[in-house]
């Protein structure tokens, strides 16, 4: 039994597709662009073509139906609350009155935008490491970021940082299932009780968890270090990166996608 959501977020899920054999600079690049104009959407018509294309990138990429359900799982209190407030304190024409609480059609409709964008948000970022292992990730940020070295700016460090961030996102969150099973085997309850009470019962967890964090970081740190890890400077990879044909087929189409977009936005 799983007490805490299935995080997606870092979560790679090594398949042959399409997508996964795309260069992950072209992914990254994509993503972040395509996320940018997800905010510049104020509509539901204007999300639903962004909608349709992750759904598509989805479908292309063989991620199983239920991987992608499992991923909005971690957002659904956050999105269940941004629903809640957009409806009932949002200002406009009154559609239905529940005692001093009002829903109103500019906030049901401001509701369903922000909670569509978000969902998007969550697709889009989990579409990217699902099909990018962590590696291809840090080659991919630290080229598109080599321009920085000018600068004197690490970016291989930078790109490392990042990824292993993400990558230890699924990590941290089985730890933290695996200390709340055991404290609850202890006897400790969680989400019971009052507001303050369920936040005091999670301090058995927060504390140890914490603990094995840094306990990890320290594993990872000395791991490194005795593999002779230095930083990016002098380091080879194995694989280079090469943009293939299917690469620039991607940029062109994605180009297309936001083009047609933006034209249709202001006609």
């Amino acid at each position: 039994m799983s007490y805490l959501p299935n995080w997606g977020i870092g979560t790679f899920i090594p398949l042959d597709s399409l997508i996964h054999r795309l260069d992950p600079r072209v992914k990254i690049v994509s993503v972040v662009i395509l996320i940018i104009f997800l905010f510049t959407a104020n509509s539901l018509p204007e999300l639903i073509p962004y909608l349709a294309l992750s759904l598509l990138l989805f479908y292309l990429s063989k991620i199983s139906f239920k991987a992608l359900i499992k991923s909005l799982k971690p957002i659904l209190f956050l999105l269940i609350f941004a629903l809640i407030f957009q409806v009932f304190f949002t200002p406009g024409e009154v559609l239905l009155k529940i005692s001093f609480l009002s829903i109103t059609k500019e906030g049901l409709n401001l509701a369903l935008v922000i909670g569509l964008r978000l969902i998007l948000l969550v697709l889009l970022t989990n579409l990217l490491t699902f099909t990018t292992s962590p590696v291809s990730i840090t080659d991919g940020i630290e080229d598109l970021l080599k321009i920085l070295k000018f600068f004197r700016i690490p970016s291989h460090e930078i790109a490392m940082t990042m990824s292993i961030s993400l990558r230890f996102i699924p990590t941290l969150f089985e730890e933290a299932e695996r200390i709340m099973k055991a404290q609850m085997a202890r006897g400790a309850e969680f989400g019971t009780g009052k507001f303050f009470e369920r936040i005091k019962g999670y301090v058995p967890l927060v504390i140890p968890l914490f603990i094995g964090v840094f306990r990890k970081a320290e594993e990872l740190a000395i791991a490194m270090e005795s593999r002779c890890y230095r930083g990016g400077e002098g380091r080879t990879r194995i694989k280079k990166l090469h943009l293939a044909a299917r690469d620039y087929v991607a940029i062109i189409f994605i180009f297309i996608f936001l083009f047609l977009n933006i034209t249709l936005k202001w006609l």
